[in-house]
């Protein structure tokens, strides 16, 4: 019994210690915040390493308003679908039905507006008042926008208020459904130029920044609440 159980082994004679369950917890918290840390590393060196390799960066010389009319063209025909207006109809008979502002709202709050044609109303700083055009690029603070001067100007959302145009009927070509693709825009030729939203019937929405200073992907899960301001 002892040569085939005892000899050669290792045995305790007292019972081993164990960690009690607020060191776990402690332990378990502590792992948690490395992981954090380590995570958020990780996002900087992401950053940074786009921008050396020039992600964010925008070639001057592509500042073309016309480059960017195809883009815009596209955005049209997404707030057809998304906000479901109807075609225009040149009969008569047919009465033309105006879509409801009050339940399109909510939409647009949680809308992309990359390809918009952006102007600013009303603003803090005057020498930004009037400017307008394509957005190329938004971010959590401001609109990055081509003008029709081929210009591109970086306009901050903070004590601004904005101006866009949403067409009043539906651009999309008649055989689209809603389960299919939208419609790449036709390329335009240089003795017909492509129309923006500005050249047919549309509606026109005032955007407060400072309201709306949160990133677009950020918008689609936000719930916004109803309340008055005093701004400007």
């Amino acid at each position: 019994m002892y040569a085939s159980r005892v000899r050669g082994r290792q045995m305790l004679l007292d019972n081993p210690a164990r960690e009690s369950r607020t060191k776990k917890e402690m332990d378990e918290k502590r792992l948690r915040r490395k992981k954090q840390k380590e995570s958020k590393s990780l996002g900087i060196i992401g950053k940074r390493e786009a921008k050396e390799k020039g992600v964010w960066k925008f070639d001057e010389s592509q500042a073309k308003f016309a480059l960017f009319v195809p883009m815009h063209n596209l955005w049209m025909g997404y707030m057809s679908e998304l906000l479901g207006l109807s075609r225009y109809s040149a009969s008569v008979s047919s009465p033309q039905t105006m879509p409801g502002s009050s339940g399109m709202h909510p939409k647009l709050l949680k809308a992309d507006f990359h390809g918009s044609i952006m102007t600013v109303h009303k603003a803090k700083n005057p020498c930004l008042v009037g400017i307008s055009g394509i957005v190329i690029h938004e971010t959590e603070n401001a609109f990055k926008v081509v003008t029709r001067q081929d210009k591109v100007k970086l306009i901050p959302k903070q004590n601004s208020i904005f101006t866009f145009a949403v067409p009043l009927y539906s651009t999309l070509p008649a055989t689209h459904k809603p389960d299919m693709p939208l419609p790449l825009p036709p390329v335009a030729s240089g003795s017909a130029p492509m129309k923006t939203v500005l050249d047919g019937p549309y509606m026109e929405f005032e955007l407060y920044g400072n309201q709306f200073r949160f990133r677009s992907a950020d918008r689609a899960g936000r719930k916004f609440k109803h309340k008055e301001t005093i701004e400007l």
